[in-house]
């Protein structure tokens, strides 16, 4: 009869530590999901922004050996991510496809002129810097005019601080509930083990002694839970990449690593500062109180 008591009360013991295992796992799966999202907001913002278009449209006659060392001084600025030379029958050809017709026949000759294409360093995609970078670029008497659409600048750069205001906001949030779900699944689990603690004190052992392997259980649950978050986190990555390839060049192995050490140092500090905590509280308690 004793040994069918253990056996039952060794599988409910089982039943807890599982149970405690995959409510940590998810929150810690939730929170590593939202560091990925929150890592790499800056590398997808600054990729939207490398991609706004300026366009610098040169004056009639001017020679292309000019506009060559124009481009090639611009390669050299600090604004500049890339520039790329396009000439009035490259222009014709692209806007011919656009059109779907054969504009130069309709005309008889080609109107367009020649141009650089440039892409800017994401922190010179803003409206501020544009305006300087346009006024220094018309100071040179070979540009015609330079042209990029301010709307769509403002518009990205609005919608990208709105983004990260919510991904902060957010992320307080869900960091607050995690800590709190954590806290209150271990809490279960050594409510459970509160008449064994109890005991302990009444034979004499010291605080120390008690709390060591609930803090020892409390550290190997959270590394285990947050190895399980890791791995579930590297499936949907690995995944997300298979169905969005354009997403591997946003990647980087180093902010990988960062996340799972992130995820891997939450669970063992939170898993150990519950633990503490409750067993602390039962340290604590009346006699009375155990039985509430």
């Amino acid at each position: 009869m004793a040994r069918k008591s253990e056996k039952v009360s060794k599988r409910k013991l089982q039943s807890s530590y599982f149970t405690t295992i995959v409510s940590i796992s998810l929150v810690l799966f939730l929170m590593g999901l939202l560091g990925f999202l929150i890592l790499n907001s800056k590398k997808l913002s600054d990729h939207v922004k490398e991609n706004i278009g300026f366009s610098i449209v040169m004056n009639p006659g001017v020679k292309e050996a000019r506009i060559l060392e124009l481009k090639k001084n611009l390669d050299a600025a600090v604004f500049v991510r890339y520039a790329e030379y396009i000439t009035p029958e490259e222009a014709a050809k692209e806007l011919q496809k656009e059109l779907g017709e054969d504009f130069l026949g309709f005309l008889g000759f080609n109107p367009l002129l020649p141009s650089i294409d440039l892409r800017l360093s994401a922190n010179y995609a803003n409206i501020d810097s544009l305006q300087v970078i346009e006024k220094q670029l018309l100071a040179n008497p070979d540009i015609k005019e330079v042209y990029y659409q301010k709307s769509l600048v403002e518009l990205v750069n609005q919608n990208i601080r709105r983004v990260g205001l919510i991904l902060l906001v957010f992320s307080a949030l869900l960091l607050f509930i995690s800590i709190a779900l954590i806290s209150n699944t271990i809490r279960l689990a050594v409510y459970s083990k509160r008449f064994s603690i109890r005991t302990m004190q009444l034979v004499g052992a010291t605080r120390g002694f008690i709390r060591k392997p609930f803090l020892l259980v409390g550290i190997m649950h959270g590394l285990l839970s947050a190895l399980i978050a890791s791995v579930m986190l590297a499936v949907i990555i690995y995944f997300s990449i298979e169905q969005i390839p354009e997403l591997l060049t946003l990647q980087d192995y180093n902010l990988f690593l960062i996340l799972f050490g992130f995820v891997i140092l939450l669970g063992v500090l939170i898993t150990w500062l519950s633990n503490l905590s409750a067993v602390n509280k039962y340290l604590k308690a009346k006699p009375d109180k155990l039985y509430q």
